[in-house]
Formats: structure tokens, C-alpha cells, sequence
């Protein structure tokens, strides 16, 4: 070990004992001033000559009045020793998976129910638009025929008016 590494683990020795003492001097320290402050009292009074004083106070407030759920937490480790209380809470914890397995199921049927759902539109919208397609095409097939039989008249066209126009050049018209 390196001189650095020993120097900073007993630092954090030193730390650690330093907190353990502040630590049991917080928890402990409450009750040894009231002890001590009750011992110092009686002790006066005593050499004062004045009898204690009887005091009608409530008694302190316990832990179940204070915080009444604090007391009812559950330990993982409760009921083991008595098997009527350990088969009770076995009871409510299958009971509780049971729920939960039959929520997950819901769920599931739930989901699977959508996507069945939205399969059926996806599938629906496709074949719409595949006939929309079709008819598209089919459009565009009629279009294409009727171009052409078009470009094939005015072709027909052309070829007749170059005759006509060659036989009117021979009769003697000319272009004005």
C-alpha cells in the first residue's frame, strides 16, 4: 500500500469513529440532561428542606397516539411462527397475484383487441386504395390508347393535306 492511500484510510477511520460518537451523543444525550436535571432538582430540594412537588400531569403521549400507522407496518417476516396467520397472508398474496395476473389479461385482450381493430382498417384502407389504383391505371390506359389513336389520325391527317396540297400545286395554286 502506498503511504497515500494508508494517510486516507485513517482518515476515514478517524471520521467514521468521530461520527459513531456524535451519533450515540444526539441519541443519547436528551436523556442523560433530564436525568441528570431530575437528580440535581431533587437533590436541591432536598437540601432546601422543600418537600418534592406532586405534579397531576398527563401522562406523555405514547407512539400509538402519536402516529397510529406507524405501528401497523408490515415485516416480511410476519406470521412465520404462526401458521393460522402465515396461511392467511399466503391466502392474500396469491389472491393478489391472482388479480393481477387476470388485470394482465385484460390488458392483453384489451391490446390485442386494438390491434386487431386497427389491422382491419390498415387492411380495409389498402384495398380502397388499390381499386383506387386500379381505376388509375385503367384511366390512364384509356388515356394512353386514345393519345395514340389521336397522333395516328393527325398523322393520317398530315399525310392527306401534303397530298391535297401537292395536287393544288400542280393545278397551279400558289401559297399567298
Amino acid at each position: 500500500m502506498s503511504s497515500g492511500s494508508r494517510g486516507s484510510t485513517g482518515c476515514l477511520r478517524c471520521c467514521l469513529v468521530i461520527f459513531a460518537m456524535a451519533s450515540a451523543l444526539c441519541v443519547s444525550a436528551p436523556a442523560l440532561y433530564w436525568r441528570f436535571k431530575k437528580s440535581f432538582i431533587v437533590s436541591s430540594a432536598a437540601s432546601s428542606g422543600c418537600a418534592p412537588c406532586i405534579c397531576d400531569c398527563p401522562p406523555p403521549l405514547s407512539l400509538q397516539k402519536i402516529a397510529p400507522g406507524l405501528l401497523n407496518l408490515s415485516v416480511t417476516d410476519c406470521g412465520k411462527n404462526d401458521p393460522e396467520l402465515h396461511k392467511e397472508m399466503e391466502k392474500q398474496f396469491v389472491d393478489l397475484l391472482t388479480e393481477e395476473l387476470k388485470l394482465r389479461e385484460v390488458v392483453a385482450d384489451e391490446h390485442a383487441h386494438h390491434m386487431n381493430a386497427t389491422l382491419l382498417d390498415a387492411k380495409r384502407l389498402a384495398s380502397q386504395y388499390q381499386k383506387e389504383a386500379e381505376k388509375c391505371n385503367a384511366a390512364t390506359e384509356t388515356c394512353e390508347e386514345a393519345r395514340e389513336r389521336a397522333q395516328a389520325s393527325f398523322i393520317k391527317e398530315k399525310k392527306l393535306t401534303a397530298y391535297w396540297e401537292r395536287q393544288a400545286r400542280a393545278l397551279g395554286w400558289q401559297n399567298a
